[in-house]
């Protein structure tokens, strides 16, 4: 049956681009979840929803416009959070609302809310060309470099802001690196998950995760496994069944999160 599935050159294409994103939305995850900030996928999500709305208007390539709004405002969110020390839900809410609000004006504005769109708002895995996989293989391979050298500093500031900040930790420089890591994984995997459902890939793995309570070293990679099994899954269920992609995908690691549960009842 998986010999049958892979025989097709889009489905290779799919299932390259899909685990590489598990592994990558599992792995930011995990630090973004341990920092209490778990609505930050969301709102980047519909930050790069923008930059697809402004390159399907302008006719530009929409996965360079997303990675660019989506940074943008990640720092933005950034800059809010240590600047004028507001609550960091309400940033977020914020900025997810505006942002959609936006793109929706400048889709309406410019005529463009069609099929492209949608495929940018639930995922379309399946058309995913050659291009985007080189894009999101260079991408991802950078953000997992920097999210692996950094692991130790960024699990501290998770841990602990302040006491970062006197053990000499530059807390500001990293926050700013880690809510830019997050932004690039996110502007790169909605065109694969959807903007309306990368936020579950980023953090439901993680919470599986945790339910454990096997440390941190193992829960990263608990969260990493749960994730890929919920795309390889996810998909083949897709394949067969004619279902939507990115919320298989969602469904999948929804389950094995309930499961997660319940084994941990106690």
């Amino acid at each position: 049956m998986m010999i049958e599935m892979l025989s097709y050159e889009f489905m290779q294409r799919a299932f390259f681009a899909g685990i590489l994103i598990a592994i990558l939305a599992s792995v930011s995850g995990t630090f973004v979840v341990l920092k209490r900030y778990s609505m930050i996928s969301e709102t980047l999500a519909h930050s790069a929803l923008v930059g697809v709305a402004v390159a399907l208007v302008a006719g530009y390539n929409p996965l360079w416009v997303a990675v660019i709004v989506s940074v943008l405002s990640a720092w933005l969110i950034e800059y809010l959070r240590s600047t004028f020390a507001l609550y960091s839900d309400a940033i977020l809410s914020i900025l997810l609302s505006g942002s959609l609000a936006v793109a929706v004006i400048i889709v309406s504005v410019g005529g463009e809310f069609n099929n492209s769109l949608f495929a940018y708002l639930f995922g379309s895995i399946l058309s995913v060309s050659g291009e985007d996989i080189v894009t999101i293989f260079i991408f991802g391979f950078i953000a997992l470099f920097l999210l692996l050298a950094f692991s130790k500093e960024f699990y501290f500031i998770a841990y602990d802001e302040e006491v970062a900040k006197t053990s000499g930790i530059k807390v500001k420089l990293l926050n700013y690196l880690l809510v830019t890591i997050v932004a690039i994984i996110v502007a790169l995997s909605i065109r694969i998950i959807g903007t309306l459902l990368i936020g579950a890939l980023m953090v439901i793995p993680t919470v599986a995760a945790l339910q454990y309570k096997v440390g941190f070293l193992r829960t990263s990679f608990l969260s990493v496994i749960f994730a890929v099994i919920s795309v390889i899954v996810g998909m083949t269920l897709s394949f067969y069944f004619s279902l939507p992609s990115g919320a298989t995908i969602v469904l999948c690691v929804l389950s094995i999160f309930v499961l997660s549960l319940l084994i941990n009842k106690k």
